[in-house]
């Protein structure tokens, strides 16, 4: 920053604190000075990284970084905020309303019901050991969620106009609503954080609405992909039907606890609203309940962003909103503009019919949803069946089976592979190979236990056993033969160990890196599936 004028002669110290709040005023007084002197470095929004990294180190950079959200290379009060929360452990109430518009008494409004049921603590791999080193302090912010925080709440049909699509917007091509700003290169935000920022422009909306279930929803997750995606699933003269995806997440917990993170898989639904946004004739938002496990949770064991921190997975059977009806009009006026009464003289209110809506043009919710899945997850360009109907495909096509075996889903928020699909499974190469080459799958291990288990179908029992028997935690990827035996896998952990290794200190040549591909990963998975290739197309 500029040069300072020196200032006066210090004021005489002030007088010290009593011998047992000594070591906590310290503290207390070395993060400020700390803190604020990660504040008060500035550089020109020009200054180029480089420069940045010399004078602050990979470290302070990183610390730089993270606090400078906008990246124009100046910390805000704004982004400082987060770093005062958590020295002072409080932090001001924000004005979520400051967004929207004055009300209007003349407009349409619409009511929404929230429907949740908890999560069901059994669901939880750690319950298996009866949460064995888990406190009840830890998980004390899930156990007490046992209802929304607003089970009814009415919203003005305005309010939902960031759902409408750009102009032009064609039949099932998705846009985003709220962009994802984060990559396996920009990395994640920090866990270490209690409080959501105020939401701005089209956050709003959906910030209001997840409030519904929990007081602090963070709009943006902390890892990718972020945001909300969006396209139209009907299209009539007056009205459109918005079929929409949300990545959102939930913190539980407050000071002085500590962090726990609460992320459902993800928010699903639609909207049915006219064209200006002034009327909405129908709404849903949903949690998908339709797999064994929905929800991921990860809480910190400390106060800083390298603390340990413990990670399950569990399922909720319902966390959904719904419009109780169309939106009326909050006030009905007659030819001459007086107000109506809008309850008949027996007390009960007035009944209002609306029009048939007529649709040009339909898209079937399926596809709709693999749209914005392909949106959200550019792997998922490779289709990849249910797991019994991979391997049906695979003897009918007389082609090998690409599975991947894992804890968590792999293309929703609930995940154990977020590495994997934000890296090779994208990656130009490896989607063309794996499109032309192999039948793709995968599976939680949970329901393949479940299938295992089934006495009724002895070929599913087998061939979900043949998985079992090659998996490791957390992910396990494999080639195999339409009959289910595996040809030839690799864990996920080992695979990581290996792409981060030089080439030359890797002593199999199973896993030689290629000098076609400039992407150690890539290039690595390219070879594994190539391998399986070689195993496996003489046994077809």
């Amino acid at each position: 920053g500029p040069a300072r004028p020196p200032g006066p002669a210090p004021a005489a110290p002030p007088p010290e604190p009593p011998p047992r709040r000594r070591t906590r005023a310290l503290a207390l007084l070395g993060a400020l000075l700390a803190a604020a002197t990660a504040a008060a470095i500035r550089f020109a929004p020009a200054t180029p990284r480089p420069s940045a990294l010399k004078t602050l180190g990979t470290d302070g950079l990183f610390l730089f970084s993270s606090l400078d959200t906008d990246g124009d290379m100046y910390i805000s009060p704004e982004e400082f905020k987060p770093i005062a929360e958590k020295l002072t452990g409080s932090t001001p109430e924000a004005s979520y309303e400051e967004e929207e518009l004055p009300p209007d008494p003349s407009e349409e409004t619409l009511t929404i019901e929230a429907r949740f049921q908890p999560l069901l603590p059994e669901t939880m791999t750690k319950s298996k050991d009866g949460f064995l080193g888990v406190s009840r302090l830890t998980l004390s912010g899930l156990r007490n969620w046992t209802t929304a925080a607003s089970p009814r709440a009415v919203f003005a049909a305005r309010h939902f106009q960031p759902f409408l699509p750009p102009p032009g917007q064609e039949l099932g091509k998705p846009w985003w609503i709220i962009p994802s700003e984060l990559s396996v290169f920009t990395g994640y935000l920090s866990n270490n954080r209690f409080y959501p920022p105020p939401p701005k422009g089209k956050e709003v909306i959906i910030h209001r609405l997840l409030s519904m279930f929990h007081p602090r929803p963070f709009v943006k997750t902390r890892f990718a992909p972020q945001g909300a995606v969006a396209c139209l699933t009907a299209i009539s003269d007056f009205y459109y039907t918005v079929m929409f995806r949300i990545h959102a997440e939930f913190q539980l917990s407050e000071p002085p606890d500590f962090p726990f993170w609460f992320s459902p898989a993800q928010f699903t639904g639609h909207i049915i609203l006219s064209k200006d946004a002034t009327h909405v004739r129908d709404f849903r938002l949903f949690v998908p309940n339709h797999r064994s496990l929905n929800v991921d949770m990860e809480w910190l064991y400390g106060a800083s962003e390298s603390s340990n921190m413990e990670v399950d997975i569990g399922y909720i059977p319902q966390m959904e909103l719904e419009a109780t009806g169309p939106s009326v009009p909050s006030m009905i006026l007659d030819e001459d503009g007086s107000v109506i009464d809008s309850h008949l003289p027996s007390g009960e209110p007035l009944q209002f019919l609306f029009e048939e809506i007529k649709w040009q043009q339909e898209l079937s919710w399926e596809e709709a949803a693999r749209h914005l899945e392909v949106a959200m997850y550019p792997f998922k360009k490779v289709s990849y069946l249910p797991f019994t109907e991979a391997f049906d495909r695979a003897k009918a096509e007389n082609k090998l089976v690409h599975s991947i075996l894992l804890w968590g889903a792999l293309d929703d928020q609930s995940c154990s592979g977020r590495t994997l699909r934000e890296t090779v499974l994208e990656s130009s190469p490896i989607l063309t190979l794996l499109n032309e080459s192999f039948i793709s799958t995968w599976s939680l291990v949970k329901e393949l236990e479940e299938l295992q288990s089934n006495q009724e179908n002895p070929a599913h029992q087998k061939l979900a056993g043949l998985h079992l028997e090659k998996y490791s935690f957390p992910v396990e990827m494999m080639v195999c033969l339409p009959n289910g035996t595996v040809v030839h896998h690799i864990n996920a952990n080992y695979f990581l160990d290996i792409t981060s290794m030089k080439p030359e200190e890797i002593e199999s040549n199973l896993f030689s890196f290629s000098p076609t591909f400039e992407d150690p990963s890539t290039a690595t998975y390219m070879q594994f599936l190539k391998e399986g290739l070689r195993r496996g197309l003489p046994l077809l």
